[in-house]
């Protein structure tokens, strides 16, 4: 893709038998809904006080896995396990909605719920091995070096969005929100040791890793549904729109340039404002779908029980 493209250009990759968002908001929402405890055990490894549980449920929390997503596409030998290893051009909805489900048991499910969880994805991971087209490279997704690279991207992305269009957590509770986290990529088998504990910590990992990152055919194709989902609605449309700036305005300069993106506009205080109005409106949506409401009043309420 040439720098002179947007995400526009990729619309074409995507065949017109893939489903639109209208089916991700769907999925994704049945997904959040059976990851919500009725009864939990306990307040799992989070607890409503949490900065983690805060962010989770921030208007631009669908900004933030967007923005993770495509960060993590740009990673050869990540994509290429997704790749060759899942569904997901068949079914990216499904693997979307099934990425929401996993993450949202973590932060509000009981522990045992997320230890479960958790062991089921190590199983998997022990089968997805093989070798990277486009590299060369060996791969395996039980590796820590992977796993933290998935890791460290949605917890950056969770607060790079926060900053950006909702509300931005202080210095200390970006802090707190990064140790919380370990707990994420600990679960799946990273070492404690390599897990960025703080905000420099965390920046200077990103730096380290940018130099192996790539656009793969794979990641472009991905990149290319995550912002632009064919066959939607055109209400829906116009708020993947605004989603779709919101991403793209947060996404760090050198995963701009390795998509071949523009680098946008700068993000004033007026289209701050216009994207937050469309987010709020997106999550309209998401509360319009059957049993979503119902869903964020049980977090809510024990929510209220600590204050």
């Amino acid at each position: 893709m040439t720098a002179g493209q947007g995400a526009r250009g990729m619309e074409s990759r995507t065949p017109d038998s893939v489903a639109g968002a209208e089916d991700l908001i769907e999925r994704s929402a049945k997904a959040f809904i059976a990851a919500i405890p009725q009864q939990p055990e306990d307040d799992g490894y989070f607890g409503p006080a949490s900065i983690t549980w805060r962010l989770a449920a921030d208007l631009s929390a669908p900004v933030a896995g967007l923005r993770g997503l495509l960060m993590q596409a740009l990673h050869p030998l990540a994509m290429a396990g997704v790749d060759q290893h899942s569904g997901w051009r068949r079914d990216p909805a499904g693997r979307l909605a099934a990425t929401s489900a996993y993450l949202a048991t973590l932060t509000f499910g009981d522990r045992a719920t997320a230890d479960r969880a958790a062991a089921q994805v190590r199983r998997i991971h022990d089968h997805v091995r093989g070798t990277d087209p486009v590299t060369g490279r060996p791969y395996a997704a039980g590796d820590p070096a992977l796993l933290l690279w998935v890791h460290v991207t949605f917890v950056d992305s969770g607060l790079a969005a926060a900053r950006a269009f909702g509300t931005p957590p202080s210095n200390a509770e970006a802090d707190a929100y990064i140790r919380e986290t370990r707990i994420y990529a600990e679960l799946l088998g990273v070492p404690r040791d390599i897990i960025p504990a703080d905000q420099r910590g965390l920046a200077e990992y990103v730096r380290s890793v940018v130099p192996e990152l790539m656009n793969t055919p794979a990641a472009e194709e991905a990149a290319g549904y995550l912002l632009d989902p064919p066959n939607m609605d055109p209400a829906v449309a116009d708020l993947w729109q605004e989603l779709r700036d919101a991403v793209l305005a947060v996404l760090p300069d050198w995963a701009l340039d390795r998509y071949g993106y523009r680098p946008p506009p700068p993000l004033t205080a007026e289209r701050r404002d216009e994207i937050r109005g469309a987010l709020g409106m997106f999550d309209a949506v998401l509360l319009g779908e059957p049993g979503v409401l119902e869903a964020r009043q049980r977090i809510t309420l024990r929510q209220r029980d600590v204050h």
